[in-house]
């Protein structure tokens, strides 16, 4: 990777940033998951889907409806009892074969808390290994260790939209993830919120076309 044209990007990036508003400290702190069946749900739903309309109001209703739900040996209990379905609130058998999936090798790797799955998204084997997963990619992790917290970027529709605008041409998922990296360093503020600032912004603008459209 041309670390210059690396920095120069992340240059374009914040310089764009601060003419959209990018706040110099980010006083919403993005939260974190402290329950595991919260955190693996959101992950495998939010692929493809309406954040807003669909993950997240099923999200929430696991964080209230099993709270016991908190670990991945709890997982285990849910999916040997055949109630995968009822905690998702979700029949398409891709995403529901993909959560217990996820749940079976974090099982098998001996995580059960999210201390523990923090600690193992910093580790590169785990993650290489995690990458062996049908349907799980670079995106994937980096959402998830967003969301325990650890100071990533995911790059999904939204940060590619934020690059063109930017005027970065440059479409390599490592590329995009180290120039926001370092233009959110730039700028002084985490990763991981300006991530979530970025997110926040092109899916409202998203939203207000379509609202416009219709």
């Amino acid at each position: 990777m041309d670390r210059v044209e690396l920095l120069r990007a992340a240059r374009r990036v914040a310089d764009f940033a601060s003419t959209q508003g990018v706040p110099s400290t980010y006083s919403v702190r993005r939260s974190t998951y402290d329950h595991a069946g919260a955190l693996l749900a959101d992950a495998v739903l939010q692929a493809g889907l309406s954040y807003r309309t669909v993950v997240w109001p099923r999200v929430g209703r696991i964080l209230k409806e099993f709270p016991q739900a908190d670990r991945v040996s709890a997982l285990i209990c849910v999916i040997r009892n055949g109630r995968t379905e009822a905690l998702l609130d979700w029949q398409h058998p891709t995403k529901v074969a993909r959560f217990e999936s996820l749940v079976d090798f974090l099982h098998a790797s001996e995580v059960d808390t999210i201390e523990d799955i923090r600690r193992v998204l910093k580790t590169d084997t785990f993650c290489a290994d995690l990458l062996l997963l049908k349907g799980v990619g670079l995106k994937t992790i980096d959402y998830m260790s967003c969301l325990v917290g650890i100071e990533s970027i995911a790059v999904d529709r939204h940060i590619r939209t934020f690059a063109a605008k930017a005027g970065v041409d440059r479409d390599e998922y490592s590329f995009l993830k180290n120039a926001f990296c370092f233009a959110a360093d730039l700028l002084s503020i985490s990763r991981r919120e300006f991530d979530a600032w970025v997110w926040s912004r092109e899916a409202n603008k998203q939203s207000a076309q379509l609202n416009l459209a219709f």
